[in-house]
């Protein structure tokens, strides 16, 4: 298969974007769509490609950003009740031709600052980005290596647009095995891919908070012999039960399985902002 190299260190800079229409894909799920001249010097390198979002405050007609070029460190002494609402997020899909930009947001009702936005959005609302200038950059980390023979792929609703954006890049006949778990069967969406994917949709039992129906499948499902590449994203507890089992019960070599928590059980996204700005998080095994 067509492997990518390394991700270079490269620029990314802010964007002043507005809601061009959104859209309701389930009941976990909205799309928003952005526009904007700016989008012009957007390059998105597809895949898992992330960018930094910020939104205003109740009130605010667009968000408070740093100016400085260190606008991480400047962010941080900002006062949290004026300062952008700053969120990670992944591209879905970029339209050039249009300076569009689709954004797809996991919601859980009015249990967070992005998910009400997202849910209230309209068009006209004003939003700032921090996104790549160049398509090769630091944001996109489904990166397989040379000599990968197969992939494996796995994350929850939070990770579904980074799954359907890695399956739509991926090249044709790419043998791929991915599951996706999600809340609610209307969550479930077409991802077109022209690799050869086997792709498994799991819905939770509301009944069965504790269950971990990813790590479930993935522990007794047939894998394709060959050198594997894995991506696992999702809830930060099950991804690294999943990276466990795989490098210790399957022998995937470590270095070949990116995992991310995009959320923690017990957390809030205040939280586990407040640690990424203190230095606190907890390091991934």
């Amino acid at each position: 298969m067509t492997t990518a190299a390394p991700a270079p260190a490269v620029p990314f800079r802010f964007f002043d974007l507005r809601v061009a229409r959104t859209e309701r894909l389930g009941p976990g799920m909205v799309r928003v769509t952005f526009g904007g001249e700016q989008l012009a010097g957007f390059a998105s390198g597809g895949r898992d490609q992330r960018f930094k979002l910020f939104l205003p405050h109740p009130g605010q007609d667009a968000p408070v950003v740093p100016t400085h070029e260190d606008w991480f460190a400047q962010w941080r002494t900002m006062d949290p009740a004026v300062r952008g609402v700053m969120r990670s997020y992944t591209v879905r899909e970029q339209r050039r031709e249009r300076q569009e930009l689709d954004v797809d947001f996991a919601v859980h009702g009015d249990t967070g600052p992005a998910s009400r936005w997202a849910q209230r959005a309209r068009p006209g609302d004003r939003v700032t980005v921090l996104g790549p200038v160049v398509e090769d950059n630091g944001g996109v980390d489904f990166r397989p290596p040379p000599g990968t023979d197969w992939v494996l792929i796995t994350g929850d609703e939070t990770a579904l647009p980074a799954v359907a954006g890695i399956l739509d890049w991926l090249p044709p006949g790419t043998r791929a095995k991915v599951w996706i778990e999600v809340s609610h069967p209307a969550d479930l969406q077409e991802l077109p891919t022209a690799a050869n994917a086997d792709i498994v949709w799991l819905v939770r039992d509301p009944a069965r908070p504790d269950d971990d129906p990813l790590l479930s499948a993935v522990r007794t499902a047939a894998l394709p012999d060959g050198t594997p590449y894995a991506w696992i994203a999702g809830e930060a507890g099950s991804v690294r039960a999943l990276r466990r089992h795989l490098v210790g019960e399957r022998g995937f070599d470590r270095r070949a399985v990116k995992f991310t928590g995009y959320w923690r059980r017990g957390a809030t996204e205040e939280d586990l902002l407040a640690e990424v700005v203190s230095g606190t998080a907890a390091a991934e095994d």
